[in-house]
């Protein structure tokens, strides 16, 4: 009987910690199936951020790094510089990448370091028990906004792929999503890019996936895919914001 589906050996057989109905896992699963497929399991080196992604090293089939909360890009720079031959790569969820570590990303951009960061945004803290984060959706209830967040008290909610778009040393950025099979098979397209730019040497890079989370927001798994889809995607465009190939 021929094998039509398989695990990738880009994932460990750990099995996951997150809540059901979690996206990180499709999440990490692109990823690995990307490693794997570009022959980069013995070569590439990620680093795992604080959250709830926190035991990524436990799941990725690689050689992994942790990372003081919001400070991936900058270990990813470091390790990127003394191995510059690897292929590095940085996993951040929205508090950590666009609250704690927003100058880090930043200036990992403006300085063009050569590495590839996945962002997950599902616009609240989840580890930590659901707190509001800068990506959190006006109106949104959380644990630290129960009235839902308030532009007048707390801005709006950060677009971190058009901002890093402005920045002369990003080379690919790019807004996906995993709400349905059809933006499943678009992100692994666009991490794979991603990884590409890292290798020709075209500049930092970046993929944005929206992901969501049942659990602090208060839905079951099928109904936060809704909610996604109605909510956060209007207010996120999906798409590509910088590209090194339209650009040459």
């Amino acid at each position: 009987m021929s094998v039509v589906f398989e695990k990738t050996k880009g994932l460990t057989d750990k099995e996951f910690h997150y809540c059901p109905g979690c996206t990180h896992g499709i999440i990490h699963r692109l990823v690995g199936e990307v490693l794997e497929e570009m022959d980069l399991l013995d070569d590439a080196i990620g680093v795992a951020p604080v959250g709830c992604a926190v035991l990524a090293y436990d799941y990725f089939n690689c050689d992994m790094h942790e990372a003081a909360h919001g400070r991936a890009p900058a270990v990813a720079t470091g390790v990127k510089r003394v191995l510059p031959e690897k292929t590095v790569f940085a996993y951040q969820g929205d508090g950590d990448l666009a609250s704690i570590g927003t100058a880090e990303i930043v200036h990992a951009a403006h300085r063009g370091e050569m590495i590839t960061v996945i962002f997950v945004n599902n616009a609240i803290y989840g580890m930590t028990g659901g707190q509001m984060a800068p990506t959190t959706m006006i109106g949104q209830k959380t644990t630290t906004s129960p009235f839902g967040r308030n532009a007048e008290q707390t801005g709006s909610p950060i677009r971190i792929a058009e901002m890093l778009a402005t920045i002369d040393g990003a080379g690919f950025i790019e807004r996906v999503s995993v709400h349905n099979p059809v933006h499943i098979r678009k992100t692994k397209k666009a991490i794979r890019t991603a990884f590409e730019c890292q290798q020709n040497r075209k500049g930092f890079s970046m993929v944005e996936v929206l992901s969501t989370c049942p659990t602090n927001w208060g839905m079951s798994p099928i109904a936060s895919l809704g909610w996604l889809a109605e909510n956060m995607i209007p207010y996120y465009p999906l798409g590509n914001f910088r590209n090194p190939d339209k650009e040459a």
